[in-house]
């Protein structure tokens, strides 16, 4: 029993790791991949669309539509002849995010970075061949990158999949790989070349960059995380203008700050069991890094519950050698 719990914890943590997929049942994983589809209350798509993007035959979507629909996780809209997500599905994601204030803090972090960066910060979790915005945050004058919440990025084509991809042991980050290379090859072809010097520099300075890869007007940089709420890595990313941010000046400057956000964030989530959940937060101030030497100041002790986060243990570092890695 309990190595069967592992083999599915292992299946859930990574799409791409292929070992425990008999244990899957098919039509359960086609029903999430038709949800999938749907990035927003607001989408409405119809049978052969949710076809082409899942890949499955439209009789097959056409059943599980259907079955969905008397579920309540779809609606069906006559006159359209569309689907949109229904009120089971959203009535099931919002009690699944009741009560975790870990977002808020997780939140104000972002917030702290992105007052001080004019670009688009963010907190992400892996689905399968994309990363979703679970949290981010924008200064006023954020320029370049308007995400929100729920929002898709590729793994293939930004920091932030970079560096999930090479956080993973090797050959659990090879098999994502080669399972992208198989439904989405052109996604494959522009990760596959770039993983093993992205796993190096990241094994040596903890955070990854993309100049131009999603945009040529976008510079990312992204620092992941190991979460033990997900048993997987999550990344906090930054978008900025290429024009005003070029890689030379992601290193200095923004690098620095974005590690400090890290060992934050980190710090929350390794103690985001037990009675966190239920405490207050007291906004303040994110420490920050100067630019001139590189040196970094210390975060001050902001409370007693981020004081009692702080003593639960220390955030994991890639470049501590975690053994996940």
């Amino acid at each position: 029993m309990g190595r069967r719990s592992e083999r599915l914890s292992r299946v859930g943590m990574l799409a791409g790791d292929r070992s425990g997929e008999g244990d899957i049942i098919q039509v359960v994983s086609r029903a999430f991949e038709v949800l999938r589809c749907f990035e927003g209350q607001e989408a409405r798509l119809g049978n052969l669309e949710i076809a082409n993007r899942c890949g499955l035959p439209r009789s097959t979507v056409s059943r599980l539509t259907h079955t969905l629909t008397r579920m309540g996780q779809l609606v069906y809209l006559p006159r359209d002849q569309k689907y949109r997500i229904g009120p089971s599905a959203v009535a099931m994601s919002t009690s699944m995010m009741k009560g975790l204030q870990l977002r808020n803090l997780i939140r104000l972090r972002l917030q702290d970075v992105a007052d001080q960066l004019p670009g688009t910060v963010g907190f992400v979790i892996p689905d399968r061949f994309h990363m979703v915005y679970l949290e981010y945050a924008r200064a006023a004058n954020a320029l370049g990158l308007h995400e929100t919440i729920g929002s898709r990025i590729a793994i293939w084509s930004t920091a932030a999949g970079h560096a999930y991809t090479a956080a993973l042991q090797p050959e659990v980050g090879d098999n994502l790989i080669a399972e992208l290379e198989r439904e989405i090859p052109e996604g494959g072809r522009m990760l596959r070349p770039r993983i093993e010097a992205t796993r190096a520099f990241l094994h040596e300075r903890g955070y990854v960059v993309a100049c131009g890869l999603w945009s040529p007007h976008i510079n990312g940089l992204a620092v992941p995380l190991w979460s033990p709420q997900y048993q997987t890595y999550v990344v906090i990313t930054i978008g900025l203008l290429s024009a005003m941010f070029d890689e030379q000046r992601l290193h200095k400057e923004v690098a620095p700050l974005m590690l400090e956000l890290g060992k934050a964030v980190g710090g929350l989530l390794a103690g985001a069991e037990g009675d966190f959940f239920n405490s207050r937060l007291e906004r303040k101030s994110l420490a920050t890094a100067a630019a001139t030497d590189n040196k970094t100041v210390k975060t001050e002790e902001t409370n007693e519950l981020e004081a009692r986060t702080r003593r639960t243990r220390p955030a994991r570092s890639l470049r501590a050698r975690d053994g996940r890695r």
